[in-house]
């Protein structure tokens, strides 16, 4: 296969999410597949084998749930990706859609209750709500803020809810609530300035008022299990050296531990009763979502840089297989650079077949709070068949090195992470593996303004640059973006631009706009709510260098299939381009 057909086919190859099924009905499940070529809603009968495509939009659908009896399968649905929109539900074999009855808004969190209750969470202009609808009935407010608040999970039998919010003023360490559905306020837990507590579910046990939680008490994420009448908290350690997250085992006994560290993952068993924590079987690679089936059997999604994705069973089974696989791809490399503000862990990709040094594509993940990891990546598998070299850094911001490293951008982003990606840079050109010629800075979201602003303040390091629905201009994406993205901005930077506009305007872009010299591809969608249009458009107005642009009618991201392609097409296009490679 030739490398223009295999990179494409690994965009083609259909996928799916996790299967996420009923708990009181768990034949009945939903997950997300692009075997349309879009990415969609379908339902499976695991009992029958029967499965059913639930939604079919032109931009694809990005969230569904099936609810505790299987009776209900709930989707978002959105304007054109715009993600501003209202929640759907439908009979699970079919049947008309029933919008619920609330004005449209962005999504935060849904919860449902076997007893037919739904949490509902949503914002728009005039704050957060959290609201909750009983079958037919109209919908009752349970909560409202003018600051970040999202459902975290409510009890199976719709009794207990559970809000994380921030009334404190910061949405990245929120606190968190549970309150009965009339609205009495039954506990709150919150542990103070950068340490936060978010919810995870309650015990899936009819009865059963405790719930998981993430706690960083310790300086990373560690789970504990709270009971909100009592007041009484149990905190799970475990001797690992990465961060972990935590679900229930379907009986509320054990606990399923996902553990992280360096880019990939492991599953770990935990008994509540003994404490014992057993070792759960998995190739080495990342494990993007696992859950326990009835049976004790877990259930996870696979892949790692070098294998596609693939839904297997800790009994050795592939749950299902929706296709052709993906060509392989390249195994990771790992790099330890001494940075500025102690050791960066990157990740390289090397092309087959060529000679270092490479030209090399420095992309960066967005977030900033996220974490490039040794999973399957298509776009990344497309640079390295076109001959690129691909190095990707866990910067300081980034997810899975602890809440220090998370924590270390607040008031001063963008410059904190640059200084990381310099130090990486300069290690790979020094030990010959990049091209100090033919160096590409590329991200998308947090990614892209890295990009952005690393041409404007460094533009002697880099050859050329390839932004992806970035942030231009802090100021003016403040004024537009949705409201929690406002929220997450406020509790990153410290404040509103009417607070602090210096630290607006020194992060953002826009300010260096006239300093770019390399030639530069952005990539924008038209309908975009976290990096919205109007701010791209001002700072392509105020560059005085070579760029090209690509538009495109969706939102932060396609969820189209062809059109990734032809993205992906357009960047390496770009890049051949502007390093005048054959």
């Amino acid at each position: 296969m030739k490398a223009e057909e295999r990179w494409q086919a690994r965009f083609r190859a259909p996928r799916t999410t996790l299967p996420v099924w009923a708990r009181q009905a768990p034949h009945h499940a939903v997950y997300r597949s692009n075997t349309s070529g879009t990415w969609e809603i379908y339902a499976w009968d695991r009992a029958t084998g029967h499965t059913r495509q639930v939604t079919d939009r032109p931009n694809g659908t990005a969230h569904g749930d099936v609810d505790p009896t299987g009776q209900w399968i709930w989707w978002f649905a959105d304007t054109d990706g715009d993600e501003y929109g209202v929640w759907i539900r439908q009979r699970f074999r079919g049947g008309p859609a029933q919008p619920v009855n609330l004005p449209p808004g962005y999504p935060c969190g849904l919860a449902l209750a076997a007893n037919g209750t739904a949490a509902i969470g949503r914002a728009c202009r005039k704050g957060f709500q959290i609201l909750l609808v009983h079958e037919n009935d109209e919908p009752r407010l349970l909560y409202r803020h003018d600051e970040f608040a999202s459902v975290a999970g409510i009890s199976l039998d719709g009794s207990l809810i559970a809000i994380n919010h921030s009334e404190h003023g910061d949405s990245r360490h929120p606190a968190l609530r549970v309150l009965k559905a009339g609205g009495t306020v039954v506990g709150d837990l919150r542990d103070g300035p950068g340490k936060g507590v978010t919810g995870i579910r309650f015990a899936p046990v009819l009865g059963d008022r405790r719930l998981l939680v993430l706690h960083e008490r310790r300086g990373r994420h560690e789970p504990l299990v709270w009971d909100p009448l009592t007041g009484e908290q149990r905190e799970i350690y475990l001797p690992v050296p990465g961060e972990v997250t935590a679900d229930w085992y379907h009986d509320g006994r054990s606990l399923l531990i996902v553990h992280n560290h360096r880019g990939r993952t492991e599953l770990l068993k935990y008994d509540l009763a003994g404490g014992a924590m057993t070792h759960i079987d998995t190739p080495h690679g990342v494990i993007d979502a696992a859950a326990a089936r009835p049976d004790g059997t877990v259930e996870y999604s696979w892949s790692s840089a070098a294998q596609a994705p693939v839904i297997r069973s800790s009994n050795g089974h592939v749950v299902m297989n929706p296709g052709p696989t993906a060509p392989p791809s390249v195994p990771l490399e790992d790099l330890d650079v001494e940075g500025p503000g102690g050791r960066i862990h990157a990740l390289v990709s090397r092309p087959i077949g060529t000679p270092a040094p490479y030209p090399t594509v420095f992309l960066l993940h967005g977030g900033p709070s996220a974490q490039d990891d040794d999973s399957f990546q298509p776009h990344v598998a497309a640079w390295v068949d076109n001959g690129f070299a691909v190095i990707r850094i866990n910067y300081r911001g980034s997810a899975g090195y602890g809440s220090a490293w998370r924590d270390a951008l607040h008031g001063d982003i963008g410059h904190i992470e640059l200084a990381d990606v310099s130090a990486v840079r300069d290690w790979v050109v020094n030990r010959g593996i990049a091209d100090p010629e033919r160096l590409l800075l590329a991200g998308s979201s947090w990614g892209g303004f890295l990009t952005l602003l690393g041409l404007g303040t460094q533009p002697k390091a880099w050859t050329a640059g390839i932004a992806a629905v970035p942030i231009a201009d802090h100021t003016a994406a403040y004024e537009d973006e949705a409201e929690g993205l406002r929220a997450y901005h406020r509790a990153l930077i410290g404040g509103s631009p009417a607070e602090f506009p210096d630290r607006y305007e020194c992060s953002s872009p826009i300010s260096y706009a006239a300093m770019v010299e390399a030639p530069m591809l952005v990539l924008a969608g038209e309908n975009d709510p976290r990096c919205p249009i109007r701010q791209i458009e001002n700072y392509l107005d105020a560059l005085k260098s070579e760029y090209d642009v690509y538009r495109y009618d969706a939102g932060h991201a396609s969820r189209v299939v062809e059109e990734r392609i032809r993205q992906m097409r357009t960047q390496i296009d770009f890049a051949n381009r502007v390093l005048a490679r054959p």
